[in-house]
This record gives C-alpha cells, sequence and structure tokens, in this order.
C-alpha cells in the first residue's frame, strides 16, 4: 500500500494530469472499490473498478484512506499550477489549451499564423512549409489543441462561438497582436468560417486547407446534393450524435468491425492514389483508433466536435462580407473523395471574391503534399498565384 501511494504521486506527476482529474482519480477509486472496514480482505466481499473489467479485485483498507489522500495533496503540490506542465493557458472559464510555437521567435516574425487542425488531430499536426521559406518570410506558427483534443480540456458547451473565443482568448494571452493569419485544415473550417463571421476585424488573412462542407448551407444547390451520398451518411451520424450517442460509441467499440482509424486509412472510397502515400509515411488518424475510441472522453469530444460542425449554423459562407482586403483562400484537391470539389466551387459562385486554389490530382490529404504547403503561405501571405493550380471554372 505504501508503494502504491509512492507510485500514484510520481505517476500523477509524469502524466501531467489535472487537479481536477487527480482528485477525481483518488476519490473515486477507494470508493467505487468499496472500501471495507477492515485490514484484511481475505473475508470481505471483493469489487471492481466499474472501469476496469479485467476482473482483479482490488480493496483499500480505511487506514490507508489517509496515506492516499497525502498522497493526492502531495502529489498536487509536485505538479503546482497544471498550466506550468506544458505550454498551456488558462480561460476565462478555468479551462486550458495547450498550445506549441514553431517558425521564427514571435518577437521577430513579420507574420503570425494560428493553425487550427481538423478532426482526430491535435496541435502536433504537420504543416511541412520549408524551413528557408518560413525564415525567409519570418513567419511565426502557433498550433494549438482544440477543446478535448491532445492535452486542453474538454468544453461541455462546445459551440462554433465558443470555439471562436478559444482563439481569440488565445491569441490575447499569448500576446500575437491585435491581429493575426489563420489556417483552417479540414474539420478545422468551421471554426475558421466562426473567426470571419464573429471576429472579422482580427484576420490578416485566412487560407482553408480541403475545408469540410455544411450540407445544411441554404445556398448549396439541391440538384449538387441531392445525389451526393455524403450527405445521407452525414444526416445519419448526425442523428444518432445527438440522440443516441451511447449506441453509437457502443457500435464503434464493437470487435466485430474493423477500426474507424484502418477503415479511414485503407479505404480508396475516402483517399485518392497520392492520399494512400501520405498514410504510408503519416500517423495517419491516431485519436480514431479503437483502443482511442473506448475511452469515453475522447469519443464524447469526437462527437461534440461532429455535432458543432454538422449541425446548425446561425449563418453560412455566402452571408458573410468578403472582400479582397480580407484575403480569403481555399486550397482543395479536384480528386478529394471526403468533400466533393464541386462543392467548393459552388462557395465560389456566392463569393467570387474568395481567391481558390485547386489541386490537379489532389485528395483531402493535400495539407501533407510536397510543396503544397509552401504554396499556401506564398498564396495567403504574398498573394502569388502558381498557374498550376488555378482553375478554369466555368461561367
Amino acid at each position: 500500500n505504501i508503494c502504491f501511494s509512492v507510485f500514484s504521486i510520481f505517476y500523477s506527476v509524469k502524466l501531467n494530469t489535472t487537479k481536477a482529474g487527480l482528485i477525481a482519480f483518488f476519490f473515486k477509486l477507494p470508493f467505487s472499490l468499496s472500501i471495507i472496514n477492515s485490514s484484511s480482505c481475505a473475508h470481505k466481499d471483493q469489487f471492481f473498478d466499474e472501469t476496469d473489467h479485467s476482473k482483479t479485485a482490488f480493496c483499500v483498507p480505511p487506514r490507508f484512506k489517509a496515506i492516499i489522500f497525502l498522497s493526492v495533496t502531495l502529489s498536487l503540490k509536485l505538479m503546482g499550477d497544471s498550466s506550468a506542465n506544458s505550454n498551456r493557458v488558462k480561460l476565462r472559464d478555468g479551462r486550458f489549451l495547450a498550445y506549441r510555437e514553431t517558425g521564427v521567435p514571435k518577437e521577430e516574425a513579420k507574420y503570425k499564423i494560428i493553425l487550427v487542425h481538423g478532426f482526430g488531430s491535435s496541435k502536433d499536426m504537420n504543416f511541412s512549409a520549408s524551413k528557408e521559406l518560413i525564415e525567409e518570410l519570418g513567419v511565426y506558427f502557433l498550433f494549438y489543441d482544440r477543446c478535448g483534443y491532445g492535452e486542453s480540456d474538454l468544453n461541455a458547451k462546445r459551440s462554433m462561438e465558443s470555439e471562436v473565443d478559444d482563439i481569440a482568448e488565445l491569441a490575447d494571452q499569448l500576446e500575437i497582436g491585435p491581429k493575426f493569419y489563420l489556417i483552417g485544415v479540414s474539420m478545422g473550417s468551421y471554426p475558421t468560417w466562426g473567426c470571419l463571421k464573429h471576429i472579422p476585424h482580427r484576420l490578416s488573412g485566412v487560407a482553408f486547407v480541403a475545408p469540410v462542407v455544411n450540407y445544411r448551407w441554404p445556398s448549396l444547390p439541391k440538384k449538387v446534393i441531392k445525389k451526393d451520398y455524403r450527405r445521407d451518411i452525414l444526416k445519419w451520424c448526425l442523428r444518432i450524435s445527438k440522440y443516441a450517442p451511447g449506441l453509437l460509441h457502443w457500435w464503434v467499440i464493437q470487435k466485430v468491425f474493423p477500426s474507424t482509424s484502418s477503415v479511414l486509412e485503407s479505404n480508396p472510397v475516402y483517399f485518392n492514389t497520392n492520399d494512400m502515400e501520405v498514410l504510408k509515411r503519416t500517423t495517419g488518424f491516431p485519436m480514431l483508433t479503437k483502443d482511442k475510441l473506448r475511452e469515453r472522453n475522447v469519443f464524447d469530444t469526437l462527437r461534440d466536435d461532429f455535432v458543432a460542425c454538422f449541425g446548425q449554423w446561425d449563418f453560412e459562407p455566402a452571408d458573410l462580407s468578403i472582400t479582397k482586403e480580407s484575403s480569403v483562400h481555399i486550397w482543395h484537391g479536384k480528386e478529394d473523395k471526403v468533400v466533393p470539389f464541386q462543392l467548393q466551387r459552388c462557395i465560389l459562385q456566392k463569393q467570387p471574391l474568395i481567391n481558390y486554389h485547386e489541386i490537379p490530382q489532389g485528395g483531402h490529404l493535400i495539407v501533407h503534399y510536397d510543396g503544397v504547403c509552401d504554396s499556401i503561405l506564398r498564396g495567403l501571405l504574398l498573394s502569388e498565384e502558381q498557374p498550376l493550380y488555378k482553375p478554369i471554372l466555368e461561367q
């Protein structure tokens, strides 16, 4: 028991557990294991942790409750403020957001860019712009874990507005200035659209990379989306996510089904040839493995993110006041099987001042293609257009 107590101190510090999580763990443990009133477990019923199905019995005698309590207290002292154990900022509502800074030092940067990652990703996503270009232009990058992802705390009230607030507050706390650039990747596009709606005065420019599309947007032509099988899939997933999340969680972790990650990473329905090559040299979708999805907090994060993205919005891109000075860009692959390029062209018809770049053999993972990130930076920051990526649009 003494060894267990000492181990708990260092284990909690090593894992960088938040104070609330640590307290919940240690105080849930003795009660869920049903503390017995004897120094011996031999003549008492044995109980199991409700989250542990290994059938291993545990018991915690009362005289060791004090040791556990002291372990918790000492652990918290060793941890100090949880934001001190990693690069995290504390928001007004008490949550922590984790972040990562790359590029040139913030104080020396000419351009400051916040990267908004997509579904199942994190602040550790790869944006493979060349080091030479980054230094030449003087670019500072700020990556962060959106709420519930990576080392950032969950937000039970997640919405588009809360995502926008997180970005604005992160920028303020890290003092990156009154204006900054945004790059939203895949499902990271909905917080980015939200910033264009709610804080356009903070944005120097915006780049969407393979952005998702909400089929509820009224301006999308019915003839374009009516026969799109993706629309029906999203509609079904949204309904079950909102009204039967427990059933959905049970379904995705069943052994009879392959992992979501393995399906996505091996199915040509979702990715083209170039995407499949990317998946051979990247980590793919680490949060979408079956082991990770068994963790209810991971599942809830993904579910809430999905609902916020594909649920009802209070606006659509067609409603926004986008000018040339807004410097808004969309980068999309013509062979994207997750989001058809035709839908991006529909947006362009309503917002002709958006700079649209289309990669001829590009799939959904274009952010990982060689040279694309350099082109994104040159287009966003210098307004340079590569003829190869300029599509011929029908009038």
